[in-house]
């Protein structure tokens, strides 16, 4: 059975980041952590024909040049660790810097996601229309992929939700039919890498 991974990354990254926020543990280190060693003991007897993480490219905010070109840094050198633990990286949609206002009327700039879940949905129902699957595990917690998740199913392929247990998304698992639900304790075991990749 031909079956594929598609993992929203910010959405995935801030689920991990919320657990050891709560855990009183702010400093990750995303170039370092073990997304391979987590994602094959949560998925262990599932066989995966593709795993691919989704990003939303960044571009340089006028603004704030410093930080966007820290933003840019540190998502190539994601970019590079991920495929270097067998994972494709796909960046489509973009990240933007706009400003916003916070408490007090003050202006803060913010950098936010577009477009990254419209291209999972359209990946996945393309994957089912064309048979390239009969599985599609959907690593994100965001309910916009409902619809994609009811068309994608209605043409044969199953869908699996994978979530955290710090927060799932009711909706996900009601829409897809089955969960898996990544620990707490999963999510710090993978915070470094281990050994050499091999």
């Amino acid at each position: 059975m031909l079956r594929i991974l598609f993992v929203d990354g910010e959405n995935f990254k801030g689920k991990i980041k919320s657990v050891f926020k709560e855990a009183g543990k702010d400093k990750l280190v995303w170039h370092e952590y073990d997304f391979k060693g987590l994602l094959d003991k949560v998925l262990t007897g599932i066989e995966l024909g593709r795993r691919v993480f989704y990003f939303g490219r960044i571009k340089e905010h006028k603004e704030s040049k410093e930080k966007s070109r820290q933003l840019i840094e540190e998502q190539r050198l994601l970019k590079t660790h991920l495929e270097q633990q067998g994972f494709e990286v796909i960046l489509r949609g973009r990240v933007r810097g706009h400003m916003e206002d916070v408490d007090g009327g003050k202006k803060v700039l913010v950098f936010k996601e577009k477009g990254v879940d419209v291209s999972i949905a359209v990946d996945m129902v393309s994957t089912a229309c064309d048979k390239k699957a009969e599985e599609i595990i959907v690593g994100s917690s965001d309910s916009d992929l409902q619809p994609a998740i009811t068309e994608t199913k209605s043409r044969g392929v199953r869908c699996i939700y994978l979530g955290f247990e710090a927060d799932p998304n009711k909706g996900l698992s009601y829409t897809t039919g089955r969960t898996i639900l990544i620990r707490n304790s999963e999510v710090f075991e993978f915070e470094k890498l281990k050994g050499k990749l091999l």
